[in-house]
């Protein structure tokens, strides 16, 4: 609805400017032809996120420093703060990376799209930009029609390029023909009240035109036409900073968690910034003119004095807020809550901000099904055999805890199985289904997705397995006959001994005995499936135990051996760090 209202806003200004003033339109295409280029540009930059970016903005957000610095480096060269923001959410939403880390990338990312103003100021209004924006749509465009995708990503960044210059040259073009016949700077008002309007106005803007980046070029090439006073560009500068969280915040609406605080966040930040900025106006415009006399700007180039303002008092935001910032986290920790308690059958991994990369894809997949397999897999399988998870988990002795887990825990495997698993199973897979689809994966990646979908398949038959088993384990734990108790106490021992050797696996930082145990495990659990068990036989021959307790107990004894195998592998696939646990088939 928000977004209805800001389309059809735009639409009106667009018609109502280029009704009262046909010299407008110049500008107006100069705006469309910069926003085009930045779209186009973010496209091209994507292919290269699927690499190496996404591997560094993953890697280096363990340190606030190195977050900010990254976040800061990364939007300054590929011109694109909404992209960096993009990853980031993924990243946090699949678990990659901390709320702190992502938001200490946005911080760097306000400093990085200061580099916009420089490249504007610096470049794009000292030359005949349009000789350089031809060369690179026409090179552009012939690489963005390669069959590469390296190629086409060059291609889309050249062109990104080739039309953000032809706007900025639009833009300077249409403002001096339009300083011709209008004059903005009638409108220009001194002082606080002048400062509070115009940074309304840069709000607004922004708003509209739903980039910073853009709303910042339209105010440098309008001050460096001469149609706005020096001043107020500096009060729409900041405006543009603030406007650029409602474009944060219009992206968020429907978003994850995660998404809504990175959101909130930002707006935070920007609004602190802002208002620090607005506060000290005029020193900070002071200390501008001061910089600008060292490092060579004259004084009355106000187009590079801007974009020295803008970046002054975005790196003062983020100095104020850095030593903040574990507050400002459990700030957003609190105001932004998941207060709907999430069942079994509802995902708590699975979002379309992840689906962006098959990095953080495969991570939302992988946890998801941890989730899955800790929670509803132990749960179903311990109870179903009358064992608590928590003394899997204690270090009683196996035999110890089966003799003394005699209560039977009440659980109906066929109701949990419907409702709760195997809807998040469907979901599950077709999430994998999706990233196979959707996304450019490597056979590795593809690869991964697979055994993740192999490891549901397995928990599903685990659970098939354990309904069938616990009919007896009901009758034969509680039987007079203590032949027929002792070997199904035995199952028992024999589930929760897997089950305890896969919580010891996950721990351990090196995991390669306790993988080998695992194998060990395995292959012994198969080869008791296809042999029989002799001692069962002894007990058949010997009428130990009735033809019904004989008929069952052979039938659970392969059914437990197979279960094992599945569960080991289940764990392998989930926890290994080896290439796979699977048998060759």
């Amino acid at each position: 609805m928000i977004k209805r209202w800001i389309f059809l806003i735009v639409l009106v200004v667009l018609g109502l400017g280029l009704f009262l003033n046909p010299n407008f339109k110049t500008i107006a295409a100069g705006v469309s032809i910069l926003l085009f280029g930045m779209i186009t540009l973010e496209e091209g930059f994507k292919v290269f996120t699927k690499g190496p970016l996404r591997s560094i903005l993953g890697k280096a957000t363990d340190k606030l420093y190195k977050s900010i610095s990254l976040g800061a480096l990364v939007t300054a060269f590929i011109q694109s703060s909404s992209l960096v923001s993009v990853i980031t959410i993924s990243f946090i939403s699949a678990g990659l990376i901390s709320l702190a880390g992502g938001i200490g990338l946005i911080f760097g990312a306000n400093i990085g799209t200061t580099a916009t103003a420089w490249l504007v100021a610096g470049f794009g209004l000292k030359i005949q930009i349009s000789i350089l924006a031809m060369p690179m749509l026409i090179f552009g465009i012939i690489f963005s029609f390669q069959k590469s995708n390296s190629l086409k990503g060059f291609g889309n960044i050249l062109t990104g390029l080739g039309f953000f210059f032809l706007g900025i040259h639009f833009m300077k073009e249409g403002f001096d023909v339009f300083s011709r016949y209008f004059d903005l700077t009638v409108y220009a008002v001194p002082g606080f009240w002048g400062v509070v309007i115009y940074t309304g106005i840069g709000i607004f803007i922004t708003t509209i035109l739903q980039s910073s980046s853009a709303s910042l070029a339209l105010v440098l090439t309008a001050l460096s036409a001469g149609q706005i006073e020096y001043e107020n560009a500096l009060a729409l500068a900041i405006g543009t900073n603030i406007g650029t969280t409602i474009t944060a915040l219009i992206g968020s609406v429907g978003s994850n968690i995660a998404g809504r605080r990175l959101a909130l966040a930002h707006l935070i930040f920007n609004l602190i910034t802002g208002v620090v900025a607005l506060s000290l106006i005029y020193p900070l415009e002071k200390l501008v003119d001061k910089l600008a006399h060292i490092i060579g700007i004259s004084q009355d180039d106000y187009t590079l004095k801007l974009a020295l303002f803008h970046t002054i008092f975005n790196i003062l935001g983020v100095i104020i807020m850095v030593p903040l910032i574990k507050k400002l986290e459990s700030l957003l920790l609190r105001l932004v809550k998941d207060h709907r308690i999430k069942d079994i059958d509802e995902p708590k991994f699975l979002n379309r901000a992840a689906l962006e990369f098959p990095q953080t894809a495969i991570s939302s997949l992988e946890n998801e099904t941890k989730y899955l397999f800790e929670n509803a897999i132990y749960e179903i399988v311990l109870h179903a055999l009358n064992i608590h998870r928590s003394d899997v988990l204690s270090d009683i002795k196996l035999k110890t805890l089966v003799k003394k887990s005699k209560a039977e825990i009440d659980i109906n495997i066929r109701d949990l199985y419907i409702h709760k698993v195997k809807t998040i199973y469907g979901k599950i897979l077709r999430y994998a289904t999706i990233a196979q689809s959707e996304l450019e994966l490597s056979e590795e990646q593809h690869q991964r997705i697979s055994e993740i979908k192999i490891a549901n398949r397995k928990m599903v038959e685990v659970i098939k397995d354990v309904k069938e088993l616990r009919r007896n384990i009901s009758v034969y734990t509680f039987s007079d006959n203590e032949y027929i108790k002792k070997e199904y106490n035995n199952f028992r021992r024999m589930v929760v001994k897997v089950f305890r050797a896969i919580s010891r696996f996950k721990l351990e930082e090196n995991k390669d005995d306790h993988y080998a145990k695992l194998i060990e495990m395995r292959n012994k659990a198969k080869e008791e499936s296809k042999l029989g068990n002799k001692h069962i036989n002894k007990l058949i021959r010997e009428n130990l135990i009735t033809t019904d307790m004989a008929s069952s107990l052979v039938n659970d004894h392969a059914n437990v051996n197979d279960m094992i195998k599945k569960l080991i592998e289940v764990g392998g696939l989930l926890y290994s760090e080896k290439d796979s646990i699977l048998e060759p088939v």
